[in-house]
């Protein structure tokens, strides 16, 4: 039986449910989520020097997704089911698409995986796709850190994407990705924008600030 999406207004209250394919078909507004997971590594330096980078885990979408495949998109991206909370809609999600389990994340200053997730903002963006699909999203985002990279840590080899999901998984610099999102726009899914500025609380790019703007409904 198909999931049922949660349908809602421009300030998130729900206004009804329907099917998945339904809500892309008709370009309803529903409410969706995107998780960016992040980490600390000690990077070597051109120079012989050693320093900390803040990195960033992305997955390469798989070919078979009903739009966007093999675009390049944050952890973890999803929607909540009918009746479900967004952190318990979150909490299931992330290890079933990436193999990362909420236990994995360092938790805040509350111990316990029900704090390792934090929502840090939200927005509207509304995108159309060749196959007549239309994501129309009330997307929240949510951000989690992975302990300090270092020797014995897992890398994303370590993890165990679902296939039908995600086809790579990699982290990257994010200062790497704030400047290849803008480079490489095409490469990358249409939230992907947006919500990375908001999960790195504004990071001062103007670029990355305008032209995430400009994908952003609301």
């Amino acid at each position: 039986m198909e999931d049922k999406l949660i349908l809602v207004n421009e300030q998130d209250r729900q206004t009804g449910s329907c099917g998945k394919l339904e809500a892309h078909e008709r370009g309803l507004l529903h409410r969706a989520f995107s998780i960016f997971i992040f980490r600390k590594a000690l990077v070597d330096n051109p120079d012989g020097t050693r320093t900390f980078h803040n990195q960033l885990l992305i997955q390469k979408r798989a070919a078979g997704k009903y739009h966007s495949a093999g675009l390049w998109a944050n952890s973890c991206c999803s929607h909540p089911r009918d009746g479900e909370e967004l952190e318990e809609a979150a909490m299931r999600r992330l290890p079933q698409e990436t193999g990362i389990s909420t236990a994995d994340l360092m938790c805040g200053e509350a111990a316990g995986p029900e704090n390792a997730l934090e929502e840090k903002g939200a927005f509207i963006y509304r995108a159309d796709f060749d196959n007549g699909l239309t994501e129309y999203e009330f997307d929240h985002v949510f951000v989690g850190w992975l302990p300090q990279a270092g020797p014995g840590s897992k890398d994303e080899a370590a993890f165990a994407p679902d296939p039908e999901e995600a086809e790579e998984m990699k982290f990257v610099d994010v200062e790497w990705v704030m400047h290849d999102v803008l480079l490489n726009p095409s490469a990358y899914a249409a939230w992907f924008m947006p919500a990375l500025l908001i999960a790195t609380d504004g990071t001062d790019f103007e670029s990355l600030h305008k032209e995430a703007s400009d994908r952003m409904i609301y």
